[in-house]
Formats: structure tokens, sequence, C-alpha cells
């Protein structure tokens, strides 16, 4: 629904403009959270996560400033079995490396919330929100901060004795939330900029289509946090049959059987190609149904860029498979994914029901 005017005496071009500021704002906000996704992925393929022992949310906004300070936080590295059963003897100077991206990546973060906190600030105390508007930012700002304690959740769970990484559960939940953020910051501010649907009559099962395709985008998702937190993308490198069948062997061999889909390379690996496959062929019926049934415009071309949003981020998913994920690779892909949600977000808003009225034309 369309937010009110700030106060009451704002005439309706101060409103718009003030929509607008407010909306390209949160599209800021939310290209910082776009850029915190790649960095994470990055730091995952290199094994960089661990290596930052510490939750320190003001003290850590600075790096190590003395070598007695980098030989410190270098010893307590040592104490965890990563150090142990992965980087034995690679010296301070390679602690050095993963620790540099590990900081970047807490760095981006606390960025995220001085630049979310200061604007929100500055537009609270100029009365440029508009009403209604308040708790939801808020809300925001509160899920923030609770995903800065869940990427401290996650990290804590690599330094247990049997561990060499985080917990595959703790990470799904972590990148979650980072696509919860940026939706939410995305999908505000495209209703401040549009607070209105469009009056162009769109077919029924076109939205349908288009909805289940993004729901299909977002379990596929998640499933990918599942084969990078069990690093299953590291077996079964063809494509479209893995070793030689379309169901591998050893799809639900776990005990109890739910762990099959979160535990077992061979389940999880296979379950993500499903899911990606099918959220292909959807958002490609759906482009089809836009291509046959809408006139070119906005509405046309949000269902058109989501299907091409989608067919690039297979063909990389493929592609990183295949060439047994390079870290690169594989941070090209997790950063495409937030692109795929970009897309699905563009098209539900384009294509949402008017308030009070049904589907305008048969599917």
């Amino acid at each position: 629904m369309p937010f009110d005017s700030p106060t009451p005496t704002a005439t309706p071009a101060d409103a718009a403009t003030d929509r607008r500021a407010l909306a390209r704002f949160l599209l800021f906000v939310a290209g910082l959270v776009w850029i915190m996704v790649a960095i994470g992925g990055a730091t995952r393929l290199t094994g960089s996560g661990l290596s930052i022992m510490e939750w320190a949310p003001l003290a850590g906004f600075l790096p190590p400033l003395s070598e007695a300070e980098w030989q410190r936080l270098y010893d307590l590295y040592r104490t965890i079995p990563q150090y142990a059963l992965v980087n034995q003897g690679f010296g301070i100077d390679g602690f050095k490396q993963i620790f540099w991206l590990e900081w970047i990546h807490r760095f981006w973060g606390r960025l995220i919330g001085i630049a979310y906190v200061g604007g929100l600030a500055w537009f609270w105390l100029r009365g440029r929100i508009p009403a209604g508007l308040k708790p939801r930012l808020l809300l925001l700002l509160a899920l923030g901060g609770l995903q800065g304690a869940i990427g401290w959740f996650m990290v804590a769970s690599g330094f247990e004795a049997d561990r060499t990484a985080v917990s595959p559960y703790r990470l799904v939940i972590h990148l979650g939330m980072a696509f919860l953020l940026y939706g939410m910051l995305t999908w505000t501010a495209l209703s401040l900029l549009r607070p209105l649907p469009a009056a162009e009559p769109v077919p029924r099962a076109l939205r349908v289509w288009v909805q289940a395709a993004a729901g299909l985008a977002v379990l596929a998702m998640l499933a990918g946090g599942f084969v990078a937190g069990i690093r299953a993308g590291f077996d079964y490198n063809t494509f479209p049959l893995m070793e030689g069948r379309l169901v591998p062997q050893g799809y639900w061999v776990l005990e109890p059987a739910w762990k099959n889909l979160t535990a077992n390379i061979a389940a999880v690996q296979f379950n993500h190609r499903l899911l990606a496959t099918a959220t292909l062929a959807a958002a490609g019926w759906a482009a089809l149904l836009a291509w046959r049934h809408l006139p070119r415009g906005r509405l046309r071309g949000a269902a058109m860029g989501l299907a091409v949003a989608i067919a690039l981020q297979y063909v990389l998913g493929v592609a990183t498979l295949l060439a047994v994920v390079p870290a690169w690779l594989g941070t090209l892909h997790q950063a495409v994914a937030v692109l795929v949600l970009t897309g699905a977000l563009l098209a539900l808003h384009a294509l949402r029901r008017p308030p009070g009225r049904l589907a305008a034309a048969p599917g």
C-alpha cells in the first residue's frame, strides 16, 4: 500500500521528493549488502572466516597495529582445529593473508551499520520519513544488528574440537538473513518509488509462474548454502549426470532421513541442481507468457529480466561445478544469486495485484 506523506502540511511534490530520496538511500544500503554477500562468499571459499577469533564490535574496527598484536592473534588462531588440520606451518605471513579478507568482511559489515544508522537519523530528524514507515526502518536496523550476532554465532561454531569450518546450519541462517535484509531494503525502496501497482492487466497465470520462479529461486539459494557448508560442490563434478546417473547412488542413506537434505553430499548437490532446474523452467515459462500476453514495457521487461538473471546464474553454477569450484568463480556465483533475488523482487513488485482487485486477465 502507498505510504502517507511525512507531515500534514507537506505538498504532494514534497512527499514524492522525500520518497525518492529515501528510496535511493535504501537502494544504496542494499548495494552495500550485495557487496557484503560477495565478500562473504570469498571469505568462505578461501577458508578465511575463522582467522579472527574475537568478537569485538568496536575495538575490531581497526586492524592489528603492531607485530606484537599480529603475533597474539596468530597464536590464538593456532589453538583451533583448522590450523592444526588445514594450515599448520603456514606461518604468520600465511595467517595475514586469510586474516585480511575476514577483517574486510567484518569492516564492511560495520560500514553498512554506520551508513544505515547515519542515513536513518538524517531522514528522521528532518521529518522526511513517510508516516507509517518508521517501524519498518527500525525493524531493519534491529535485523542488521541481529545479523552481526548471527555472524559471530556462525564463526564460533568453527572453533569446536571436531571442526575445520563453520556449521552449515548456521551458515545457511547467516546467508538467509543477508537475503532477507537485502529483500526488505529493496522492496521498501521499490514501494517508495512506485507506491501504486501498474493498472495494466496482467494474466493470472503469469503472476503465478513469476511467484513460483521467485519461491523456487529462494529455495535453490538456501540449498546452495548447504552445498557450500558441506563443500558438496567438490564432488560429482559432471553435468547433467552425477557419476553417470540422473539420481546419484547413495542419495538417501543417512539416518535419520531428514539429514540427507543437509548432510548427504550426493543428496544436497542433487537437490540444489533440481531446484535450480525447476527455477529455470518456471522463469522461462513466465517469460514466454509475458512475451505473448504483455506489450513491450516495464511489466514484460521485469518477467524477461528475471528469466535472464536465472539463466545466467544457472550457467555460472554449471561452470563452477565443472571447474571444481575455483574461489573467483564460486564468489561470482554467490554474487549473482543476489542478482537473481533482485530480478525476482522487481518482477514480483511490478506484477503485484492492485489492492481490492482480482487478476484482470485470465492466463
